[in-house]
């Protein structure tokens, strides 16, 4: 289910939640809310950038494939090489 974030209409006449935004876990048929759950004052959804990350494991291979060696922390100054 994807996750929308909905901002107030009016941060002088929100509560708090609603005027920091909020997010909120919707099915995609569900409908736009209009009114904060918390106050009932005017809502709208905002636009929100996706988290888009690279996985560790995929960055390792790709340093390996590349050349480069990972190293490990034994100890304090001391380092095992990993690849």
């Amino acid at each position: 289910m994807p996750l929308y974030v909905y901002e107030a209409k009016d941060a002088a006449k929100s509560c708090p939640k609603c005027r920091d935004g909020f997010e909120i876990m919707q099915r995609l048929a569900d409908p736009k809310l209009d009114r904060c759950p918390y106050c009932r004052n005017p809502v709208f959804r905002a636009i929100q950038a996706p988290g888009l990350t690279h996985s560790k494991t995929d960055l390792h291979y790709r340093a390996k494939r590349a050349g480069f060696h990972t190293l490990k922390k034994v100890q304090k100054g001391e380092y095992e090489k990993l690849y």
